[in-house]
């Protein structure tokens, strides 16, 4: 699973989610991508469970980029623990991503392969994505 070799905070605060993607909006380094079309947290594990799926349908052939890294930890409490005594120890890593994040690129197959397998790896993500072309620009 992807996490960061070290962090400035162990326990970050939740956050807001609020408006769209500044960055990271347009596809630049491949001809295909996948865009978010609403905030969330993606984990480490769907993030990777995506990415095999993807290269896995293109047979390893082309080129992929992975454009969101998990760098935000989650914290959790033990299960029937009671109230107080601060806050639980970091469980998993999710990535921050906002509408019009472009969160995977491919490039070197065919537009109905690209399609396809961004298709399948939609399925495995829990918020709506769509796919886009460097030649359609948003």
């Amino acid at each position: 699973m992807l996490s960061p070799k070290r962090v400035k905070f162990r326990k970050p605060h939740r956050g807001r989610m609020k408006g769209r993607a500044i960055r990271n909006n347009s596809v630049t380094f491949g001809d295909f991508g996948l865009q978010v079309q609403e905030a969330g947290w993606l984990t480490s594990r769907q993030l990777e469970a995506t990415r095999r799926t993807i290269t896995r349908y293109t047979k390893r052939g082309g080129k992929l980029w992975l454009k969101v890294f998990p760098d935000k930890s989650v914290s959790a409490r033990a299960p029937e623990s009671r109230m107080g005594a601060g806050k639980g120890s970091p469980e998993y890593w999710v990535a921050v991503v906002r509408p019009g994040n472009i969160i995977f690129e491919i490039a070197g197959v065919t537009p109905a392969v690209a399609k396809q397998a961004m298709l399948l790896a939609s399925y495995k993500l829990p918020i709506k994505t769509k796919f886009i072309s460097r030649n359609i620009e948003n």
